[in-house]
């Protein structure tokens, strides 16, 4: 089967995981059991790519190892901070559901930092292209809303912020209607 780099890429970093592979030629017998066809090449490309290491286990052998993995990392908060006031274009909360605008293609890396922020009271995020839905425990939401707005530089309430809209049955257009005396 031919798979897709990222696909190989996954499946080389759960071999890695569950076994000890000490040397590129059994990795590459490894993946063909899996009916995955790479070369020794692609392999050694795909090692650098994912950052593995050849690390020394106790009995002198060597084998191929990940650093942690980037979502069990937790991300230092200036890195939040950082990215959240670079793409977070506006903030929107309902209840314990908080939605980030980023401009178009940017959702991913404000979802990342997020979810690997370790933030107390976030469950996890949903990015799309341009719009990440946050989920804050029941008991977290109003909070963890604002303070994503600070950390963003927004003022939820201000020009560029999303108000909660006091009534869920309130369409957008209803919204523009009342405020513009109509």
């Amino acid at each position: 089967m031919k798979a897709t780099k990222h696909q190989r890429q996954h499946r080389i970093a759960k071999l890695l995981e569950g076994q000890v592979v000490s040397n590129q030629t059994q990795l590459v017998e490894l993946l063909a059991t899996e009916g995955i066809e790479a070369t020794q090449t692609t392999v050694s490309r795909d090692l650098e790519e994912l950052g593995a290491l050849k690390v020394r286990l106790p009995g002198g052998e060597g084998a191929y190892a990940l650093p942690e993995l980037p979502t069990q990392q937790i991300a230092p908060s200036d890195h939040l901070r950082r990215v959240l006031g670079e793409w977070v274009v506006e903030l929107g909360r309902s209840g314990n559901l908080i939605v980030l605008r980023t401009p178009p293609g940017c959702a991913h890396v404000v979802g990342s930092a997020l979810d690997r922020s370790g933030w107390p009271g976030l469950l996890g995020t949903v990015a799309g292209d341009d719009t990440v839905l946050a989920v804050a425990d029941e008991q977290a939401g109003e909070a963890l809303a604002a303070q994503l707005a600070q950390l963003a530089g927004l003022d939820r309430r201000g020009p560029v912020g999303v108000p909660e809209r006091s009534d869920p049955a309130e369409s957008p257009s209803d919204q523009a209607r009342s405020e513009h005396g109509g």
